[in-house]
């Protein structure tokens, strides 16, 4: 099943969000190897599709997942979690309708 994984940013945490970016963008394509990334990618803090140093304010993630709790415990070790640059993590099911 799909689910939805949603970071909320701490506000400042931009140097350590660069700093773990290699680390998350290793995950996600192991994910995208495994044929289970549907899409992923940041928030802007800005409307600009290069916020420059007003940086981000979360991200998107959603993959396939065996279950809820698996979802989640693989969201809950994110190197963004780690690093102290998500403030909240949530994890919900989601269900894709379009495009088919």
């Amino acid at each position: 099943m799909l689910y939805v994984i949603v970071g909320e940013d701490r506000p400042g945490s931009l140097a350590e969000r660069l700093a773990a970016r290699p680390a998350h963008v290793e995950r996600l394509r192991a994910l995208q190897e495994e044929g289970r990334l549907l899409l992923a990618g940041p928030f802007p803090a800005i409307d600009s599709p290069d916020p420059g140093p007003a940086g981000f304010s979360g991200s998107l993630i959603v993959a396939e997942f065996a279950s809820l709790a698996a979802a989640s415990a693989w969201a809950e070790t994110d190197p963004y979690v780690a690093a102290g640059v998500y403030e909240s993590v949530s994890v919900r099911p989601f269900r894709k309708v379009l495009p088919a």
